[in-house]
């Protein structure tokens, strides 16, 4: 199986303690952010809800030149810029906002393949509106950060970059 080669950083991610920290190969602290992972728990299956566990790497950058907040849908920016109008017009929204690192999982039968895929779950690291709370459960199984964190952990990781959550 082709995965990407190991890079000089790399982002472990906590469930218990719904953080994000972007690691040095040694495990030296380069930056810390909170995060909210599925309010559903950890768990790997299709259609499950659940924020999925092991090594993973991000296989696509999304949203680079987008403006902070902007909407996206179907990994797709719609021109908008989340507001709270916005917001209250379509209540119902899981807001993907800023930029996406879309993940992919590295373990064949456990975060990879068919019933368990990351790819193919759409577990992404995104923004979401700096209303929700962090350090909180409270995704559908993706990674949420406030907006301003994942710009600057965006230009620190690149496609490619290795993922652990645990």
């Amino acid at each position: 199986m082709n995965t990407p080669s190991p890079q000089r950083a790399h982002i472990h991610i906590s469930l218990s303690d719904q953080s994000l920290r972007l690691l040095t190969t040694g495990g030296s602290l380069l930056a810390e952010y909170p995060v909210s992972t599925a309010l559903n728990g950890a768990g790997e299956r299709d259609g499950s809800g659940c924020t999925p566990r092991g090594k993973h790497y991000i296989r696509a950058r999304i949203g680079e030149g987008q403006p902070l907040n902007a909407v996206f849908r179907g990994r797709r920016p719609t021109g908008e810029i989340y507001t709270p109008e916005l917001a209250e017009r379509y209540p119902d929204r899981d807001w993907i906002l800023t930029r996406i690192l879309w993940l992919c999982g590295r373990e064949w039968q456990r975060n990879r393949g068919p019933g368990v895929d990351t790819f193919r779950r759409f577990i992404y690291i995104h923004g979401t509106p700096d209303t929700e709370p962090m350090s909180i459960p409270m995704s559908h199984g993706c990674v949420r950060m406030r907006n301003r964190d994942l710009l600057e952990l965006f230009e620190r990781a690149p496609a490619g970059m290795h993922v652990t959550i645990e």
